[in-house]
């Protein structure tokens, strides 16, 4: 397969980097720590004028149409930068899975407002214990067994929970059924779940290379700036070594994750095995690439006070998130033993 991205794509990624570079530096990052609220509604309303946030919404509902293909380059700078929001929930699955599977009463609703960034939309599928960015969500998607819901933020009880990434809030939640409209029921449910859940794991694969690429630019500067005996330690072999063993595992991952996004956007047979390589190379090169830009930092990446931090922190809760690489590595060898 010879895959690569169009120009319009790669002008598209290169104008939400620039986005990115000026409205989402380190420092933003921080803030979105310590913020009693943890959203920035300006960058949010920003990001949708663009066409970020409603890129998965069909034209019909004010969207831009797109696919997981076009959204593959602008989540790989969202991770990049560290953006603190729920685009992965918003625009990787819950606009596609609205616009696929939920009655038209229910997409002329809710899609509208994605599209033009004045709705939040948050999911909960079978097996996952916490739902993201709860707090700042207009809109719950949720899977009871074999039924999918959608519920109106104010109709639910959330408590929020401890997370190692701070930018990154998580919730316990609960809701009644008679506040919420149904989107979908038996086999049409599961099925669109599992596209939902698939959908998550592709994505959030894409933010892991951003992440991963990032804290290896992050650490070259550090080895090229800091010196040791006179001279720049990334002038040292083990140094080397270090990096090149982590650029080695973005360098792997990286197609596989675009393999991923390309059999979703294609309706491939094989997209669950595709879509789980993708999380699990994702996730072993973000915790390696981590562990090494650590190491290399030495006693200065630990502390707060580093930006490095917020990268690494990043880069552990979505390893573990829509299914870690040891959940999905026995997903494939589940898949390749029933064919």
């Amino acid at each position: 397969m010879q895959f690569a991205f169009t120009e319009d794509q790669l002008l598209f990624r290169d104008a939400v980097a620039e986005f990115f570079a000026n409205e989402c530096p380190p420092e933003k990052v921080r803030w979105s720590w310590d913020d009693a609220v943890g959203r920035d509604a300006s960058t949010w309303a920003a990001l949708a004028e663009m066409g970020v946030i409603g890129l998965t919404v069909p034209e019909a509902f004010g969207g831009m149409g797109m696919n997981e293909i076009d959204l593959l380059p602008i989540l790989t700078e969202a991770g990049r930068y560290a953006y603190p929001g729920p685009l992965v929930e918003t625009v990787a699955v819950v606009a596609p899975l609205l616009a696929e599977s939920a009655p038209a009463a229910i997409a002329e609703k809710w899609l509208p407002g994605i599209a033009d960034g004045s709705v939040i939309a948050t999911v909960q599928l079978d097996g996952q214990p916490f739902v993201n960015d709860m707090h700042i969500a207009n809109l719950l998607v949720a899977q009871r067994d074999d039924r999918l819901f959608a519920v109106p933020a104010d109709k639910v009880r959330s408590t929020q929970q401890v997370s190692v990434d701070g930018a990154r809030r998580l919730f316990a939640v609960e809701w009644d059924e008679a506040d919420a409209e149904l989107i979908a029921s038996g086999d049409a449910a599961v099925q669109a779940a599992n596209r939902a859940f698939d959908r998550g794991a592709a994505a959030t694969a894409a933010l892991l290379i951003g992440l991963s690429e990032q804290m290896i630019a992050m650490t070259v500067a550090y080895v090229v700036d800091r010196k040791q005996f006179g001279v720049p330690i990334g002038s040292f072999q083990a140094v080397k070594h270090h990096l090149a063993d982590a650029e080695l595992k973005v360098s792997f991952a990286r197609p596989a994750v675009w393999a991923a996004a390309y059999g979703l956007a294609t309706g491939s047979a094989d997209v669950d095995r595709e879509v789980s390589m993708a999380k699990c190379f994702a996730s072993d090169a973000a915790e390696v690439v981590a562990r090494k830009a650590l190491q290399t930092h030495g006693a200065i990446g630990y502390t707060t006070e580093h930006d490095l931090h917020f990268w690494l922190k990043r880069s552990w809760a979505l390893s573990s998130s829509w299914g870690d690489a040891l959940w999905h590595r026995r997903r494939v060898a589940c898949l390749l033993l029933d064919n």
